[in-house]
């Protein structure tokens, strides 16, 4: 079977590797479709990020979708020939954050695709892939290219629980590819009334009015569009800070209300927060990586039809076609959401 591999930067190679077979309570799965991350690109424009390198070659990918093969022994509920959304997060279930149900901070977590650790955790870009049952999450009614959106959906649904209670209020999301779009579709889902956005080109933002922001600002070509929001101490009930930018960070914090919370969801590197200034509103900053249960509940949302993924997916490459569909993936101008088709040359 074919599988991605990094081996370095810029160096991604297509190989052949042999098909494993399910055992007890596992699910052989014959992948579908895959979607290229922003950590996916990282290891391939730099072969890394921060202190995390790629040491050894690793199969890259994450977000996942595809149909059962064959099931091992002892696997009820899923059946061959169903589409599955692929959970990437397999936690240990000993330590002591899992006893406490913090699975994403497992201390032993293999999370696919991840230099983290050494050895490296293999992803989930190859064409055949032996899974546990415990992380499939039945897809059906839905597209593969939707399925395999499950895991971003996650994400965002993760950072809206770090939020809290939206319903009615003013939100503001900077940065908008993928995450970041999903969360104006998270928000509204929540309640939000006002859903402002923020990029620096048009087409990210272009996108993100079809999604449902009510407004969207170009921060390169209008930096001063923000301003309206300034007045009374602020605007702005919540911020999804999805770009990773400290320069996006400092701007939104002027039209942050006394009070308000922000979650940070994009990452960038270290950042050199405004302390004065959110100290002074009282503002209430949180963190938030990765996610959990939130990836059946986000597969439940699409099936009900009560979140729509597929306008995000805007252009699809096949197998062979890797550098391609890394270098669209990483066009801003042109692409949200690239996804690699397993099953066929081209889409």
């Amino acid at each position: 079977m074919k599988n991605i591999v990094i081996h370095g930067a810029h160096d991604l190679r297509v190989e052949e590797r042999d098909v494993a077979h399910p055992g007890p309570g596992e699910v052989l799965i014959e992948m579908q479709r895959g979607g290229i991350c922003g950590s996916d690109l990282h290891y391939f424009n730099h072969g890394g990020f921060g202190d995390v390198r790629i040491r050894e070659p690793m199969i890259l990918g994450h977000e996942v979708a595809g149909r059962v093969a064959e099931c091992g022994e002892g696997v009820e509920g899923i059946e061959p020939g169903q589409l599955v959304a692929i959970s990437p997060s397999r936690p240990c279930r000993s330590c002591r954050f899992c006893d406490v149900g913090e699975f994403h901070q497992c201390l032993n977590m293999r999370f696919y695709g991840s230099a983290m650790p050494f050895p490296h955790i293999q992803g989930a870009f190859r064409q055949s892939l032996v899974v546990d049952q415990a992380q499939c999450a039945v897809a059906d009614g839905l597209s593969p290219a939707e399925a395999a959106m499950a895991e971003p959906l996650a994400v965002v649904l993760h950072a809206t629980n770090r939020l809290g209670p939206l319903l009615g209020q003013a939100v503001l999301v900077t940065g908008c590819g993928p995450i970041g779009i999903l969360s104006i579709l998270a928000a509204r889902r929540a309640g939000a009334d006002l859903v402002v956005a923020t990029d620096l080109g048009p087409f990210p933002l272009e996108m993100a009015r079809r999604a449902g922001a009510d407004i969207t600002v170009d921060a390169r070509e209008d930096p001063g569009a923000m301003a309206e929001f300034h007045a009374e101490k602020g605007r702005f009930d919540a911020l999804y800070e999805c770009s990773g930018s400290a320069a996006a960070l400092r701007t939104a914090i002027p039209a942050m209300r006394p009070g308000g919370r922000i979650v940070q969801v994009g990452f960038g590197g270290d950042m050199d927060l405004p302390l004065q200034a959110m100290t002074a509103k009282e503002l209430r900053w949180t963190g938030s990586f990765r996610f959990h249960g939130e990836f059946f509940t986000g597969v439940s949302l699409m099936r009900k039809g009560l979140i729509e993924v597929k306008p995000l997916v805007t252009h699809t490459f096949g197998i062979d076609e890797v550098d391609a569909a890394f270098a669209m993936a990483g066009d801003r101008t042109q692409a949200i959401k690239a996804q690699i088709d397993f099953t066929a040359a081209r889409a």
